[in-house]
């Protein structure tokens, strides 16, 4: 066999991924805010980008700017600059910066929710006898997760001060008796009967529920538990009930104290004179334009470091512009659409909504399913019936048999809810009872799914709703 070397020739071809392309991407995947703070950036980095002045506001300032501009003779060169300084009305609808009074700013007249440790730190200063005790609370509270939990071990803090443990129990004795109640246990277990003991409410009953059957009591073994107590089911769930109305993590209410989350639609959808009318909400993002102030830069006397800077930052400036209109036009032509499929949703409520998919949307577009689901993630839709992201109406449809079509998921979701609603609490619906009486209805649905529709709706099982 002959070993040889050679040159030989390939012709390919490659889908590659520009700048520019790359930052459309981008600007379609932003939601509302996102897509503000985006630009925002973007003016700070690029100076040819300048925020497009209102129409009356500019008449203002027109005479003095002619008054002051001195005229710049530009000359010919390889790219065309008049045509992009002409093409100023690039920018799209909007709204600009700078027209929101920063000192009545609302953000200006919330009040920072305390923490945790804040709140007992309060608390515990008006109890402690001595800087010690204070030092060793403190030191327990820092040591608290955000459900108000202990998780660190007792024999630890004592090594930590150099005390007996019974001294570092006392004081954290005196933590559990702080609000929320159960705040400082060192378990589940713990938590609940110090609720149960601030309240009151302690029974030998629900002693022994909470230390040793709390799994069976949470998979609703009744009546297993009222045979092994001697006593009647519905007294067993009238002491269950007391449990129900404890709170196993009292410091949760303090842990999102600072994750607040504002919707701002993307979309908002209007009736108007029995029409629904589509509107892309871009109110909060500034009109972008480019800026006339680097003219004098493509002067004859520009050298070409200033003049290659110039054309760099345009084109970018340039693609920003048709980025943010294009995104604009696809997400209003994904939002007609979802309309024009859902008019009945739009009427009448979720139980009207139809099944449907990216593809079917793509297609009545003329976009690519990657292009709607980008055009989709992370966007909210203003509706007559509420506030939805868009992801929520791409729903799988199930046979309905009645009139040969589908029902979407969310459609069959909310009547699992109605039916257990009216369902007799004494002899709560099987899954299979469920799947039974949707099929009566014309929805053809297997008893494991309706188990997965019931989880994700957070609804127990009939054992666990079952009432005696």
């Amino acid at each position: 066999m002959k070993l040889g070397f050679g040159l030989s020739l390939e012709q390919t071809q490659k889908l590659i991924m520009t700048p520019e392309l790359r930052q459309a991407i981008t600007v379609l995947q932003l939601s509302a805010l996102e897509l503000a703070d985006y630009v925002e950036q973007e003016l700070l980095e690029n100076p040819l980008l300048e925020i497009k002045e209102d129409i009356h506001e500019r008449d203002e300032k027109q005479d003095l700017q002619e008054s002051k501009e001195e005229q710049v003779e530009g000359e010919k060169f390889d790219i065309d600059w008049q045509e992009y300084f002409n093409d100023r009305d690039l920018g799209y609808a909007g709204k600009g910066l700078g027209e929101v009074n920063e000192e009545f700013s609302y953000d200006n007249f919330l009040t920072k929710a305390p923490t945790l440790p804040d709140y007992l730190l309060f608390q515990l200063s008006l109890l402690v006898e001595n800087d010690l005790e204070r030092d060793i609370g403190e030191f327990i509270i820092g040591n608290l997760d955000e459900y108000g939990y202990l998780r660190t071990d007792l024999e630890e803090i004592a090594n930590y001060f150099q005390l007996p443990l019974k001294q570092i129990e006392r004081t954290l004795h005196r933590i559990q008796t702080l609000d929320p109640s159960g705040v400082g246990a060192r378990n589940l277990k713990e938590c609940l009967l110090i609720q149960l003991e601030q309240q009151n409410k302690k029974t030998p009953i629900l002693e022994r529920l909470i230390l040793h059957h709390l799994e069976d009591l949470a998979a609703g073994k009744l009546a297993k538990l009222a045979n092994l107590f001697g006593v009647p089911p519905i007294e067993l769930q009238q002491q269950a009930d007391i449990i129900k109305t404890l709170d196993p993590k009292p410091g949760r209410k303090f842990s999102n104290a600072d994750d607040v989350r504002y919707i701002t639609p993307d979309v908002v959808v209007e009736r108007v004179e029995g029409h629904y009318v589509v509107m892309v909400n871009d109110t909060i993002t500034p009109r972008l334009e480019i800026s006339n102030a680097y003219k004098a830069m493509l002067g004859k006397d520009a050298d070409h470091g200033a003049k290659e800077f110039v054309e760099t930052k345009l084109n970018a400036a340039v693609w920003l512009i048709k980025s943010i209109e294009q995104r604009r036009l696809t997400l209003y032509k994904v939002a007609d659409s979802i309309v024009r499929l859902q008019r009945d949703f739009l009427d009448y409520g979720v139980k009207q909504l139809k099944p449907m998919t990216l593809k079917r949307i793509a297609d009545m577009i003329g976009m690519h399913e990657s292009t709607v689901s980008r055009a989709t993630s992370n966007k909210y839709i203003q509706t007559p019936q509420g506030v939805f992201e868009l992801k929520f109406f791409f729903t799988r449809g199930l046979e309905s048999t009645s009139e040969g079509g589908t029902t979407s998921s969310e459609c069959i979701k909310r009547m699992l809810l109605e039916m257990v609603q009216v369902e007799d609490p004494v002899n709560p619906y099987s899954d299979q009872k469920f799947s039974d009486k949707l099929k009566i209805k014309g929805i053809k649905i297997s008893r494991r799914t309706v188990a997965k529709y019931r989880d994700e709706l957070n609804i127990p099982n009939a054992a666990q709703r079952r009432r005696y």
